[in-house]
């Protein structure tokens, strides 16, 4: 479900608002009028400061604080929640970013954009925000979690899933490791689902626009885009080649990283345009960033173990060891939230600096 899309922006055609984007307008309600300043005034045309948090609100960004005041009313686990909060942080980080560059005259094809509402959309369908009901079961870090019994959305990996499971070649922190692996492999699944939507919208708007269209531009914008598809569908299949290896085969010792995202980054990196210097760079880099994610995955963990002793507490033991208990538990939730965005911004520049580099191959 996609808060509104972006397509190539005319003077006499410009698109109408999707309805849920005018549903966001409605909810935040109608902002009062500037009481000074011309049309061409600065004020006018720069956006407004970030209103001051109020407190107990998580977000400078009034729709942020809506999406995740609806995620806490669908009881997701407090990992889940941690996972939301930092990925709705760096989702509030890029917008800022972008409202200045907007100021700058620096996105006027509307990209920049584009792909922020894109990045919202799988963050919503991840979370099962999207107003889809099966999705909001099956995301979970922890085997204790009987929502891997769920389903994944794909019978292909609830099939290898199932076979992995009953095997006997995984420890238990294996079979966590692969968790991770299938859920992270779905999440590339529907961020290519978005993109694709993505893509067809702007097929269509190119298709159906009135008065004249820069054919280069069109041209540049499509091109971009199926590279884009192209290359995801390529790390799809690739990872659900290793999903049905190490599914039959188990975990084998002589792996470099472990950790999915790492795999990814590291897979693209030996393709990119990097020096053999460069390169080794990367993969020291690597090295680090698995340590953040391995560390961040304690606190998962430790999280998890301090809810449950929580809930245990505050049946059966007294005021005076409920406010400890309770107290540890706002600590290491903080610290999981803090420790989730520091991963996903490192992951964010890794990222930018792999694409980069494979551009400049192109």
């Amino acid at each position: 479900m996609a808060l509104r899309w972006v397509g190539v922006r005319t003077p006499r055609a410009p698109l109408p608002p999707s309805p849920l984007l005018l549903l966001l307008l409605l909810l935040l309600g109608p902002r009062p009028a500037a009481s000074h300043g011309g049309k061409y005034s600065r004020e006018k045309n720069e956006p407004p400061p970030p209103a001051p948090r109020e407190p107990g609100e998580e977000f400078r960004m009034e729709k942020l604080n809506q999406l995740w005041e609806k995620a806490r009313r669908l009881h997701l686990s407090p990992v889940r929640l941690a996972e939301l909060h930092a990925d709705l942080k760096m989702q509030e980080r890029d917008e800022l970013n972008w409202k200045k560059l907007k100021v700058e005259g620096l996105d006027e094809d509307g990209e920049k954009e584009a792909q922020l509402i894109r990045n919202l959309n799988v963050l919503l369908a991840r979370y099962g925000l999207d107003g889809r009901k099966d999705a909001q079961a099956v995301h979970s870090n922890a085997l204790a979690n009987d929502a891997q019994d769920d389903g994944l959305g794909d019978p292909r990996l609830e099939k290898l899933w199932h076979k992995a499971k009953t095997s006997g070649k995984f420890s238990t922190e294996e079979l966590d490791k692969l968790w991770r692996e299938f859920l992270h492999h779905k999440d590339k699944v529907d961020e290519y689902n978005v993109l694709l939507d993505t893509l067809s919208r702007t097929e269509e708007a190119y298709n159906n626009a009135i008065g004249p269209v820069d054919l280069s531009h069109k041209g540049d914008i499509l091109s971009s885009k199926h590279s884009e598809l192209k290359e995801k569908l390529r790390s799809i299949n690739q990872g659900l080649d290793r999903l049905r290896k190490v599914s039959h085969q188990g975990y084998g010792p002589s792996a470099e990283f472990e950790e999915p995202r790492v795999i990814d980054l590291w897979d693209l990196a030996q393709t990119a345009n990097f020096t053999e210097k460069e390169l080794e760079s990367f993969r020291e880099e690597l090295k680090h960033f698995e340590a953040k994610i391995e560390k961040h995955n304690h606190y998962q963990k430790q999280l998890e173990i301090s809810h449950e002793k929580l809930r245990h507490v505050e049946r059966v033991g007294d005021q005076e060891h409920v406010s400890r208990n309770r107290e540890k538990y706002a600590l290491l939730e903080e610290k999981t939230k803090e420790l989730g965005y520091k991963v996903r911004k490192h992951l964010q520049d890794l990222s930018s600096r792999v694409s980069r580099a494979r551009h400049n191959e192109l």
